[in-house]
């Protein structure tokens, strides 16, 4: 078949259909409308001669052929944008452009205040919008670029995405500054015998100090969950509730912190991407601009 008569976008149909397993999904992708999505993939089913794709109850399984030309289609679009990428440079000095980041709570206070100077410093016509989603839905939408980066925990796993380490933290306890343990060496048994406030943006589960109180087999009373820090604070202000918190997070406030009395494994954070836009030089420039306030 000439390949001068193929519509080349059938194989970015491919792709979303290859990497989404649902045309819907790929349609979100693409955005364009699902009978769109079923329209090219009727074309790509007569030129290969072959389904593709077989709806299952998993979603829209590739076929042998389609497992066998993900690749090549893939390398061949990957080299289509960066042509495309390598002609349109990216001034962040002058541009205006607005960028959208998941981050969890922990993110925001402590890399916001540093990217923010730095961004009015060097981009001062970048705006940045930051959400939070949940983690099952990250890489379906930085897929449909509605999400440019995600600053997350090492917990977001997908065949999609691409990360590098951002910044690592250590665990502190923080109290009221005239609270009773801040005049006493702050043992375990200190740290034990008192009520905790747990914040976490999940309804239930273990936490990293739980965790590690756990393999060393202790527990701790955890007598409030919360899902943001917002109204810590004051509620540490003005009880003898403790509670442990990166330490970056705890410089923010006006409380007293002391080290852990036991090993905990620090904070990790990563910044995440995904492939699709692994070369696009907007994108590439707040990532790397990012990397280099997170080291």
């Amino acid at each position: 078949m000439n390949t001068s008569k193929i519509d080349l976008n059938l194989f970015t149909v491919f792709d979303a259909i290859y990497s989404q397993q649902s045309l819907t999904r790929a349609a979100g992708v693409l955005h364009v409308s699902q009978p769109a999505v079923s329209s090219s993939l009727a074309k790509l089913r007569s030129i290969f001669d072959d389904p593709l794709f077989v709806r299952t109850s998993t979603g829209m399984t590739p076929t042998p052929l389609a497992r066998q030309l993900v690749s090549t289609v893939r390398e061949s679009l990957k080299n289509l944008d960066n042509c495309i990428a390598t002609r349109i440079p990216f001034e962040a000095s002058t541009a205006r452009r607005t960028f959208r980041l998941h981050a969890t709570e922990n993110a925001e206070l402590i890399l916001l205040p540093v990217l923010l100077k730095q961004l009015k410093q060097h981009a001062p016509q970048i705006d940045l919008e930051v959400v939070f989603i949940d983690r099952r839905e990250v890489a379906y939408e930085m897929a449909s670029g509605k999400i440019h980066l995600a600053v997350d925990a090492p917990l977001l796993s997908h065949p999609e995405l691409l990360s590098q380490p951002l910044q690592t933290d250590d665990y502190v306890c923080v109290m009221r500054e005239n609270h009773p343990l801040t005049a006493t060496e702050f043992s375990l048994d200190d740290f034990l015998e008192h009520e905790h406030i747990h914040i976490s943006s999940r309804m239930k589960g273990s936490g990293h100090i739980d965790l590690a109180l756990r393999s060393i087999g202790q527990k701790r009373r955890i007598a409030l969950r919360l899902q943001h820090y917002a109204a810590l604070p004051a509620l540490l202000a003005q009880s003898d509730f403790i509670a442990a918190v990166p330490a970056a997070v705890a410089t923010h406030w006006q409380l007293s912190n002391r080290p852990l009395p036991f090993d905990t494994p620090k904070l990790e954070l990563q910044l995440f991407w995904h492939k699709s836009v692994e070369h696009d030089p907007a994108v590439l420039w707040l990532r790397e601009f990012t990397l280099a306030l997170g080291h």
